[in-house]
């Protein structure tokens, strides 16, 4: 039987969607957004990919393929998360917030760098960032790590850290 591959995504601003275009596309696979598909629907794939960015610790809309895990759970299942924070100790609270054991085991997971136009942010999500914002002022210079001079940049002008060529090492797992 021919891997039947969905790629399921929930996109807040778009950079989700557009990692989960770019896989589709070199897949060949089925694209949908989180709201256009139902649990059983998943049933008629080999291989389920989802992509959500990352909002205080939380995969936006993973909620979906937690729901959804028992019916799934014997499929290739892969994660992809998009942020701006690649601090590897961050990255793996939010897995261990979002996941089980027993999916952890079976999900593999990558994290792909995302973009932010805080001019294009929400309310709750402007004030967020503000309050991240504040606790950066508060580091000297010398103390200002990547991910904090990104952030601080992201408030003058639009931030686009997507890169195509990053999905690589996901489309080798299938």
């Amino acid at each position: 039987m021919k891997n039947k591959i969905a790629v399921i995504y929930k996109s807040k601003y778009g950079s989700s969607k557009r990692y989960a275009g770019w896989i589709a596309l070199r897949l060949g696979a089925d694209l949908y957004e989180i709201n256009d598909i139902r649990g059983k629907d998943l049933e008629g794939y080999n291989t389920i990919i989802y992509g959500g960015g990352i909002y205080v610790g939380k995969i936006n809309g993973i909620k979906f393929i937690n729901k959804n895990y028992e019916r799934v759970k014997n499929k290739k299942l892969i994660v992809f998360t998009v942020g701006l924070d690649s601090k590897e100790d961050n990255f793996k609270k939010v897995i261990e917030n979002n996941f089980n054991k027993e999916q952890l085991e079976n999900i593999k997971i990558f994290n792909f760098k995302g973009a932010l136009d805080y001019s294009k942010l929400n309310l709750i999500d402007k004030f967020l960032m503000k309050g991240l914002k504040s606790s950066i002022d508060k580091k000297s210079i010398r103390d200002l790590t990547d991910d904090d001079k990104i952030v601080l940049e992201g408030f003058e002008r639009e931030i686009d850290l997507c890169d195509k060529k990053s999905i690589i090492s996901l489309l080798e797992t299938i």
